[in-house]
């Protein structure tokens, strides 16, 4: 099968597309042939060294396909069945062997790229607005990248529950995405932001903040946050957060500050089918929309990482097998 794979950390560079053995599969798994791989900013992480991992490797961890094998243990399954995962690693090749307890079944209508890049970012959206902090109707929150796959997706959720959702982008034809997904207000990076978030908000401050921006970012939204507020980092696209002093969130409001990562948040198969299930129906019923920003042939893998980190990109981008 063809893979891209990772002999040595670095830039986009480093990942090369060859022929390697076919993926195979244990009794608990399930083998796959991919129709689409959902791209990452925590592949780029583990791409650099950020974050560590064994060379060589197969980047990626989801995308969605059409059974091919089932193992000798597994019983919810069968040979044909479309499924998708966000927890796959070597997911960026033809064939991908999946835990059968990491597999979710694809409902009738979901295409393959949106399936392929649904659950990581919109599961990471609903722990964020479930489980660190659900903000209640009339609320004002702010949303960092809001015309990137997590924002678009906040800022949908969250809108349609009756939040309030302050957005930042880059330029304006991010901005009128992000406005067409809900967004009551955009706003761009700079030194100013927290000032312009505290006039929007009478003086008061937001209830919470999502930054996926990391080190960019991070003054502007704890300065952005009301008395007791929560910042929720849970990514860091602009390189990570350097050491701070805690006492700084007492003096500040006594905020709350929170370094998730989505593997904790789906810790067991109740969990993940919740998460999931609730970002796949949201899809059906059309409640969310999942923008696919750009799709890139497999072996093409390497300008898709230059481009979502050069921030050329938009909503969520898939790889094609």
């Amino acid at each position: 099968m063809h893979a891209i794979q990772v002999s040595e950390h670095g830039g986009p560079e480093v990942l090369n597309y060859v022929e390697v053995p076919d993926a195979q599969i244990g009794p608990d798994q399930l083998l796959v042939d991919s129709q689409a791989i959902g791209v990452n900013f925590i592949d780029t992480y583990i791409r650099s060294g950020r974050y560590p991992q064994d060379v060589p490797y197969i980047p990626g961890a989801e995308g969605t396909g059409v059974v091919t094998e089932v193992g000798a243990n597994v019983t919810e399954f069968a040979v044909g069945d479309r499924v998708a995962w966000a927890a796959a690693p070597g997911s960026y090749a033809q064939k991908v062997a999946v835990n059968a307890q990491d597999a979710l079944a694809v409902p009738d209508g979901v295409d393959p790229p949106v399936a392929a890049s649904a659950l990581l970012q919109g599961m990471t959206a609903h722990y964020l607005i479930e489980s660190i902090y659900k903000p209640a109707p009339g609320e004002t929150v702010l949303v960092h990248a809001g015309a990137g796959g997590v924002g678009l997706i906040l800022t949908q959720l969250l809108t349609a529950r009756g939040v309030r959702v302050i957005t930042t982008t880059s330029s304006d034809d991010k901005e009128a995405l992000s406005r067409a997904a809900g967004a009551a207000e955009v706003l761009r990076y700079g030194e100013h932001l927290a000032e312009q978030v505290r006039k929007l908000t009478d003086g008061v401050g937001v209830a919470a903040v999502y930054d996926g921006v990391g080190t960019a970012t991070f003054e502007s939204s704890l300065a952005s946050l009301r008395v007791r507020g929560m910042l929720a980092l849970f990514g860091g696209a602009s390189g990570p957060v350097p050491p701070f002093d805690p006492q700084r969130l007492g003096l500040a409001g006594s905020l709350f500050i929170t370094r998730p990562t989505l593997a904790h948040y789906i810790r067991d198969r109740a969990e993940l089918t919740w998460r999931a299930g609730d970002v796949l129906a949201a899809i059906a019923d059309g409640t969310l929309n999942i923008r696919i920003g750009a799709t890139y042939p497999l072996a093409r893998a390497e300008q898709a990482h230059r481009d979502l980190e050069g921030r050329k990109t938009t909503g969520s981008i898939v790889l094609l097998p």
